[in-house]
């Protein structure tokens, strides 16, 4: 099993930077990719972005040039850091492990959730 845990939400005023973490504990081999999603309220969670266990990253449209996700050696310590943040990325920011099945590792894991909340 893998537990992800968020944390480094917060309140920001639009156009501050925020760096988001996430702690990855237990089989932390079974993650492939390791991806950052989004729920805004009364929306759909939405994928910003993710980083593969090679290191390489793609974004969603809608924070590209803005956000950067990054990881620590040891891949047990993601980050997403988040610039020029606007009101609309307001929202609970996930962490969400891709499953790895040629390591007998069939599931995906989410951590709770931290909340980002952007002033204008």
């Amino acid at each position: 099993q893998v537990q992800l845990v968020e944390s480094g939400g917060g309140l920001v005023q639009a156009g501050d930077s925020l760096r988001l973490s996430c702690a990855a504990s237990g089989d932390t081999f079974c993650i492939s990719s390791l991806d950052w999603y989004r729920q805004a309220p009364g929306k759909g969670r939405e994928l910003v972005g993710s980083i593969t266990r090679r290191g390489a990253t793609t974004y969603a449209d809608s924070v590209k040039g803005r956000f950067t996700i990054s990881r620590d050696n040891a891949k047990t310590t993601y980050y997403l850091q988040t610039d020029s943040v606007e009101p609309d990325d307001t929202a609970v920011y996930y962490c969400h492990a891709e499953p790895r099945p040629d390591y007998a590792c069939p599931y995906d894991y989410w951590g709770p959730g931290t909340q980002v909340t952007v002033s204008s």
